[in-house]
């Protein structure tokens, strides 16, 4: 299955630069509506049967315009909303609570499972419930799929999965809103990225684009 992780776009609080994780979460921005219609054209060459998006309204909101272009229903499931911050909801992205987030997080994909955040979930229970999602949609024989998700999930999921993502590279890489991660691959045999926010994956070592650590949304 060639799987599309796509990050939703632009909200008040990417703005802020906030740790804003809870459901139902704030609506886009101008520029983040704009991004989302922007969406079918940027993947038009991907042969997308089925989109999905999280609980969080954001993301239903980016996904409606590729749905709707492709002729197809949302489906919403909350297995692939942002992981919770927990304590740490609504600080500063770029404070040490935010710092103590992005560790969090990719301490559960270097396999520290069992780590859990500050009044929020633990790594098992996050990749649990994503994978459950991605699951359901390798069992519908959808030959790509896309799952409007969120920035910190979807760089800790793919870290965690992918066999040729580590955390430096998922941790040194942030998505843009509606930043697309594509993978191929399947639940039994694993992952494999293919291309990150539009840039060819190369094996570690071989270079690649330069990027920041950036905060959940």
């Amino acid at each position: 299955m060639r799987l599309l992780l796509v990050r939703h776009g632009q909200t008040p609080t990417n703005v802020d630069y906030l740790l804003d994780t809870a459901a139902p979460g704030p609506g886009l921005t101008e520029l983040g509506e704009q991004q989302a219609a922007a969406l079918p054209a940027a993947l038009a060459d991907e042969d997308i049967e089925a989109v999905y998006a999280s609980t969080l309204v954001r993301t239903q909101l980016t996904a409606a315009p590729l749905a709707a272009a492709r002729g197809l229903g949302v489906l919403v499931r909350d297995g692939i909303r942002e992981i919770s911050a927990g304590d740490l909801e609504m600080r500063p992205g770029d404070s040490e609570q935010g710092a103590l987030y992005l560790r969090t997080v990719f301490a559960w994909a270097a396999g520290d499972v069992d780590l859990r955040m500050p009044g929020g979930e633990s790594g098992t229970e996050f990749l649990a419930r994503y994978d459950a999602v991605i699951t359901e949609a390798a069992a519908t024989g959808a030959a790509t799929v896309a799952l409007v998700s969120h920035g910190a999930a979807i760089r800790t999921w793919t870290a965690a999965r992918a066999h040729n993502i580590d955390v430096p590279f998922a941790s040194a890489h942030r998505l843009a809103n509606t930043g697309t991660v594509i993978l191929e691959g399947s639940p039994a045999d694993g992952w494999k990225a293919l291309t990150w926010a539009g840039t060819t994956v190369v094996p570690a070592g071989e270079g690649g684009p330069a990027g920041a650590a950036g905060a959940a949304d």
